[in-house]
């Protein structure tokens, strides 16, 4: 769909032209399609880092999955702590793979209750680390992706993609296994070293860290569930979610805090754990359930960017549309639910841009790319 055709849809919506020029650049497909796999090549062979993260699951069966990780990534050496990560120690640690001296490590509340899985997934396996403490979460988060700063962790968040993460334990590895062939000098270790950093696959991981609180922060009594079922079906949701994040960062490479990305990572997550597309959990992990009413607190406002006003009022009104629509073409392609059909649904979506999923025409679209030899009109209900 071209910009006149996506701008005609913002303006039945109510945009004006100043909205339109902003959700046109928030609504931009960033997903890349030059080079798509073969769909029977799902799921994909797994990546290099997997092979580590498997020893250390097989080490942790031994010493416990707390000491195996606290071991091998030097950020759970540092505690969290204001202006931790502009010491030298830090630094150090985390930059040169420098193992800091006496320092006072990251504590969890319940280190005996993380889980180190090897999680199955479109994009191959993944490594994945649940606990099932909100705190003992936070600050692994903390720790892992915001340098052991105590910054603001969103009480909807309960899942964490982490991407592009430097493994010091895997260079190690690395320099220990060149050594049995090389003189290991620093000179020469650090010319084979720059060779190196140019591989980041040889020392770049991927993985999800994961609590199992309720999803979104709903609580269970607003969907009629029990706090057990829901608690299983919040873990079911947010693994998925997170593999979709996976799945399009290696595939697309693209994973965005964008309304896209979630509209598309709920979904999947939603099918999986239910069989079905529910619109109507959607816009309550959105806090859009009394739409036109936003709740406060609700995950959008975590994906609003630097839209104003307008242009969010503008949006919200997008994503409803959509994911009614979806519910609809859902309801219609829910026969279909092998790993080639859940593929090629993933690469339907990832295609369309958010004005595509909220027009009037969106199911047929996204019917016209899973199943063109049985295309349906899904629209007229």
């Amino acid at each position: 769909m071209n910009l006149a055709e996506r701008t005609k849809i913002l303006q039945e919506f109510g945009a004006n032209d100043t909205e339109v020029a902003e959700l046109l650049a928030y609504n931009h497909n960033a997903f890349e399609r030059d080079k798509l796999p073969d769909l029977h090549s799902f799921p994909l062979p797994s990546e290099p880092h997997l092979t580590v993260w498997q020893k250390y699951a097989i080490q942790a069966q031994k010493e416990g999955v707390w000491l195996t990780l606290q071991n091998a990534l030097v950020q759970l050496k540092f505690a969290i702590a204001a202006g931790i990560s502009q010491t030298e120690a830090y630094r150090a640690a985390t930059r040169k793979g420098v193992e800091p001296e006496a320092q006072t490590s990251l504590i969890l509340q319940q280190p005996e209750a993380l889980q180190l899985l090897i999680h199955q997934s479109l994009a191959g396996k993944i490594p994945v680390l649940l606990t099932t403490n909100r705190d003992d979460f936070v600050s692994l988060v903390r720790a892992i992706t915001k340098r052991n700063e105590p910054v603001p962790i969103p009480d909807s968040m309960g899942a964490c993609m982490v991407a592009g993460f430097n493994n010091w334990d895997r260079i190690d590895r690395y320099r220990q296994q060149w050594s049995e062939n090389n003189p290991d000098t620093e000179l020469a270790w650090s010319t084979e070293f720059k060779k190196l950093i140019a591989r980041k696959e040889l020392y770049q991981d991927r993985f999800i860290i994961l609590s199992d609180g309720f999803y979104s922060g709903i609580e269970p009594q607003a969907l009629g569930l029990t706090d057990t079922e829901w608690r299983h079906l919040s873990l079911t949701i947010r693994l998925e979610h997170e593999c979709t994040h996976y799945f399009t960062r290696r595939v697309f490479n693209s994973m965005r805090n964008n309304l896209l990305d979630e509209l598309i990572a709920d979904y999947q997550g939603i099918v999986a754990a239910t069989g079905s597309y529910r619109a109507d959990w959607f816009l309550r992990f959105l806090g859009l359930e009394s739409f036109p009413h936003y709740r406060e607190g609700g995950r959008m406002q975590n994906y609003r960017a630097k839209l104003s006003d307008g242009a969010f009022t503008i949006l919200q009104k997008l994503v409803k549309s959509a994911a009614e629509n979806l519910e609809k073409c859902d309801r219609t392609y829910a026969q279909f639910r092998t790993t080639e059909d859940r593929t090629r649904m993933l690469m339907a979506l990832t295609s369309l841009t958010m004005e595509e999923l909220a027009s009037s025409q969106a199911g047929d679209r996204i019917l016209s790319l899973v199943r063109p030899q049985q295309l349906t009109n899904v629209n007229s209900d």
